[in-house]
């Protein structure tokens, strides 16, 4: 007699579900941590209205667009982690109240300032007609290396990875940020002012770059294949976002995809789109844990009242570890494959060695 054939969908029925496992930590730590993110997102909501606003806002121009021309056609509106983003969304008025002295701190210690007051006498002959394009520029010039060195020296890129943690892209996904992130355009901002540009048109240059990085975000199908190479599209920005391997430190400009084209991060197949976002490391999915992420394993702040001495020799010996990592980043190949720019930049000496014999070879 032969062999009954069962129908392929038949051994999946006798497989029990997945059970159930609490989250990292435990139920009573996940509670706390998002009643705390109630508190903060409630606080900053009493606090100001303007996230609220800013949410209401987006919500009504680019939702539509989302829902009538998908990206990812298979994502839907309450995708997972979207209230964590929305709550991001409330408290950015405080969270950036707190991120601004970080903005001040690190504006000061970029000596972005440095080469702004040098180019100072030449600004101001430029003609004012033409003074817009050049403050544009400049700014785009300086968030670019900026941008670029948040992703490339690890100490750095802890702030900026919780940017780059979502892995569904729409029109919330743009808010979530570390508010020391927001230190990214510090130096621009500082470079800018030194250089003789007035407060208030660098000011609005920051505004508009962290608006149009919100819609930037969009799931929208909007290809603009020939605007590529001059301006910021959702197509250049998205692959900004990939964890694709090819894709992963590339498009850091702001405003203008001169910078990657010109500096060799430029990256826009013709035969692909981007479809898969995230980061390749752990960060926990609730707000007031990811504002703690980047600063686990920094000690305790109040160590410098004790050992003043030897906490300013650390810092001075991180800064300089930054700088030379910084300084690798700069001048790392045009077109090196990942894995090795990642060696050269942040590996200590000797293996930078046998990096470039393998290069070599």
């Amino acid at each position: 007699m032969d062999e009954e054939v069962l129908p392929l969908h038949q051994d999946a029925v006798d497989v029990p579900a997945a059970p159930t496992l609490p989250p990292v930590g435990g139920w009573p730590r996940l509670l706390f941590f998002r009643f705390l993110a109630l508190l903060i997102a409630g606080g900053a909501l009493y606090k100001s209205q303007d996230g609220l606003g800013a949410v209401v806002v987006l919500f009504i121009l680019v939702v539509p667009f989302e829902r009538l021309f998908p990206r990812q056609k298979d994502q839907k509106f309450r995708r997972p982690h979207l209230g964590m983003d929305i709550g991001y969304a409330f408290a950015s008025p405080l969270l950036q109240s707190a991120g601004l002295i970080a903005a001040i701190f690190v504006g000061v210690l970029s000596f972005a300032w440095v080469p702004g007051l040098l180019l100072r006498p030449l600004i101001q002959e430029i003609p004012q007609p033409y003074l817009l394009f050049v403050g544009i520029a400049l700014f785009d010039l300086a968030g670019y290396w900026t941008h670029r060195w948040y992703h490339e020296v690890p100490q750095l890129w802890r702030f900026h990875a919780v940017h780059h943690s979502p892995e569904h892209m729409d029109w919330a996904s743009g808010f979530r940020a570390h508010p020391f992130d927001g230190t990214l355009i510090a130096p621009a901002f500082f470079f800018l002012i030194a250089a003789g540009f007035s407060a208030e048109f660098t000011g609005v240059i920051a505004i508009i770059q962290i608006v149009l990085g919100l819609f930037l975000h969009a799931n929208v199908r909007l290809r603009l294949r020939l605007l590529h190479p001059i301006i910021m599209t959702p197509e250049y920005h998205h692959w900004h976002h990939s964890s694709e391997e090819d894709a992963i430190w590339s498009n850091y400009s702001t405003f203008l995809p001169l910078w990657d084209l010109l500096f060799g991060t430029y990256y826009m197949p013709k035969d692909k789109r981007p479809t898969i976002y995230g980061v390749d490391e752990y960060i926990p999915m609730n707000m007031v844990e990811q504002l703690r992420y980047p600063l686990i394993g920094m000690g305790n702040p109040l160590r410098f009242l004790r050992h003043p001495f030897r906490s300013l020799k650390g810092m001075f010996k991180g800064l300089f570890g930054i700088a030379v990592m910084m300084k690798r980043s700069m001048f790392r190949p045009r077109g090196e494959p990942f894995h090795r720019a990642v060696s050269r930049v942040q590996k200590p000496k000797p293996l930078l060695d046998i990096v470039e014999s393998e290069t070599h070879l």
